[in-house]
């Protein structure tokens, strides 16, 4: 089966994730495609096939005889989709020979375009698979998912020697548990990879240093005909608060390693108000500038109004991943001479956000982001290119042999 027709059809088992799950899975329906991936792993020769309580898919394929001694490696994946956006009943609709234009998603108003997506231009001549823009398509995973299936049916059925590869597959990446509960022991990896990128060949190995951030106004509330000198208008003070924030460094006006402060909501009254912070930054130093700035206003403000006025809380989410994977650079080098190997010029764009990857570089495994040939994320414009998808099942595959030719 080809990596395409795998992802049409996982796109059709409704999996996304909820923030307001207090367990994870944050949703039992990821068991549905969990189960199912289970199934198709045994079935297709992988051993060590597992689904744990917490809807994580655990497999192995075993290295071949005189390949013990290959690094072990792990690809992963994760079948949730975004919380935010419709996920159920997906229609996913194959575009053949595309010819650059304009594509309508059926009857839903919306039209997928070069205005808006520039690189559709590039996929001239391509077979695109587009939702009715009415859902996600759930290519963020499910390409992943995919091509990690499609490269172990390959490696097991053409046998391509090999060293040991796992498999897991996880549930809640889309908010930001995917790697918390993973069990590395049961994995059994030393170097891994995470398939969950976009443009084919951007290899990334860098991404944000991540904090939450939730600022607490307590206003004083009097009758406003004898306010003076009195009142205390907490709303007034969260407008406050950002408007001493760098105005600039906010995601729609930054790129790159450019990092930002963004507020995420926002509500309040006379009485108590509340604003939601992401706070984002590819250096570690001037990540710390930023939570050093809020805490600075937080101080300021308690100073002017009085203490307690202004409460700050920031919790921190993930960090940059390159710390660890730096001294096993190999990962990265694997894999760009794997892209090479397809005619590829790998690059190595800094991810404006976060992969399981990055967590599970802290607990121990070295886990960079490979490619999945899908595009506008998110959103009822996401599209995968079932070429790219059979270059990224590739690039999988050569990786591993990459690690074979090592053997010793």
């Amino acid at each position: 089966m080809k990596a395409y027709e795998r992802l049409i059809k996982y796109a059709k088992i409704h999996t996304a994730s909820s923030e307001e799950g207090s367990e994870t899975p944050s949703t039992s329906r990821q068991f549905d495609l969990a189960n199912a991936l289970a199934e198709e792993m045994k079935q297709i020769g992988m051993t060590g096939v597992y689904v744990d309580g917490h809807c994580y898919v655990y497999g192995v394929i075993e290295a071949d005889k005189g390949y013990e001694n290959v690094t072990p490696t792990g690809f992963l994946a994760h079948i949730d989709t975004v919380p935010d956006f419709p996920g159920e009943n997906v229609c996913p609709r194959i575009i053949e020979n595309y010819d650059g234009g304009d594509i309508a998603l059926s009857d839903s108003g919306r039209v997928l375009s070069p205005a808006d997506f520039p690189h559709l231009e590039k996929l001239k001549g391509k077979t695109l698979i587009v939702t009715d823009g009415k859902t996600v398509l759930g290519a963020d995973d499910k390409a992943g998912v995919a091509e990690i299936m499609t490269a172990a049916e390959r490696i097991i059925k053409e046998k391509i020697p090999h060293g040991r590869v796992s498999v897991c597959f996880c549930p809640d990446e889309e908010i930001g548990h995917g790697a918390a509960l993973l069990d590395l022991g049961r994995f059994g990896a030393e170097l891994g990879y995470t398939v969950d990128g976009g443009a084919l060949a951007d290899i990334e190995y860098e991404n944000f240093n991540a904090a939450g951030a939730e600022v607490l106004f307590r206003g004083k509330n009097v009758h406003p005909g004898g306010a003076k000198n009195t009142m205390i208008n907490a709303a007034l003070l969260a407008m406050e608060f950002n408007s001493m924030l760098p105005s600039a460094d906010v995601p729609s006006l930054t790129e790159g390693y450019e990092g930002f402060f963004h507020l995420t909501e926002m509500s309040g009254a006379v009485d108590s108000a509340k604003l939601s912070y992401i706070i984002r930054d590819h250096d570690e130093n001037t990540f710390r500038a930023r939570k050093k700035c809020m805490e600075h206003i937080a101080k300021t403000m308690n100073e002017k109004y009085g203490e307690g006025t202004v409460t700050l809380n920031i919790k921190e989410q993930y960090r940059n991943m390159i710390e660890m994977v730096k001294p096993r650079f190999e990962v990265v080098e694997k894999a760009f001479e794997a892209a090479r190997s397809l005619g590829l010029e790998p690059t190595a764009s800094p991810i404006r956000g976060g992969t399981d990857g990055a967590q599970l570089s802290f607990r121990g495994l070295p886990c960079p982001n490979l490619p999945t040939g899908s595009y506008g994320h998110h959103g009822p414009y996401e599209h995968a290119v079932c070429e790219d998808m059979d270059v990224c099942t590739d690039l999988i595959i050569n990786i591993i042999r990459c690690y074979a030719n090592d053997k010793k």
